[in-house]
């Protein structure tokens, strides 16, 4: 079965746009990319989308799908009455350069930050060995696809522009968490999570776990974690004397 649907998808560039609106084909099984790239081959020739896979794992077709940030290739049109109207805008937090597409150069900007995996020694039989518990709790933040979602719902950046020199977003959030948490990395990460990414920004509102693809509890798993870490280094008044000592020159 097919039936109409009503579109109002976002028109413009860096200098501007609106809304505009479209009655578009929609078949049985589709989801929202589908229409977009329909929408492109029978009405709007020139629109602009980013995407790539088309089945969830790439990360390019993020999109505000009636003002919240999805994936276009995930939506499937079922989740809709065919009397609404789907809005189709781009990510708000990153700057249009046309249409649905957004300049997300920040995020990797951001990435380059990250201090790089620095893993201990290899055993004497020239193995890395790790407990598999050790494993399993950084290797769930191994599976973003760097989609932004979490970056575009977070309102520490969303809202505020300025924010942005001092926080790098609940993406990053978890890398340092996963970087911190691995078993084999020596690199200690804490200050710098605070200091040059910004950790105490983030008030753990966990929209940034909501919007994820994937299922990542970034805040409860990643970001809650490691703001506990900096919390015990910084104010724990054993920790702190315990470091204090462990510092101190052999007589």
């Amino acid at each position: 079965m097919s039936y109409d649907a009503r579109f109002r998808v976002w028109r413009g560039d860096a200098s501007g746009g609106d809304l505009q609106d479209f009655t578009v084909e929609v078949n049985e099984g589709e989801v929202v990319l589908d229409i977009i790239h329909r929408l492109q081959a029978t009405q709007a020739g020139d629109l602009a989308v980013r995407w790539n896979c088309k089945a969830g794992k790439c990360g390019s077709c993020s999109a505000e799908i009636n003002g919240r940030p999805r994936l276009m290739c995930l939506t499937r049109m079922s989740t809709f009455t065919e009397a609404e109207v789907i809005t189709v805008t781009p990510l708000r937090t990153f700057p249009v350069i046309r249409d649905l597409v957004t300049d997300v150069s920040f995020n990797y900007e951001q990435a380059a930050r990250i201090p790089a995996f620095a893993p201990q020694p290899r055993d004497a039989d020239g193995n890395h060995r790790m407990m598999q518990v050790d494993v399993e709790r950084s290797q769930e933040f191994r599976k973003c696809i760097e989609c932004w979602l979490c970056q575009d719902t977070c309102h520490v950046i969303r809202d505020h522009e300025g924010n942005k020199a001092a926080f790098s977003g609940p993406r990053f959030m978890i890398r340092l968490a996963e970087l911190d948490m691995h078993p084999l990395d020596t690199e200690d990460r804490r200050d710098a999570a605070q200091d040059d990414f910004g950790l105490g920004y983030c008030n753990i509102t966990k929209c940034c776990s909501e919007v994820c693809p994937e299922g990542i509890h970034l805040t409860d798993n990643g970001i809650i974690p490691l703001k506990e870490r900096v919390v015990d280094r910084r104010y724990d008044p054993l920790t702190w004397l315990g470091s204090k000592i462990g510092r101190r020159k052999a007589d």
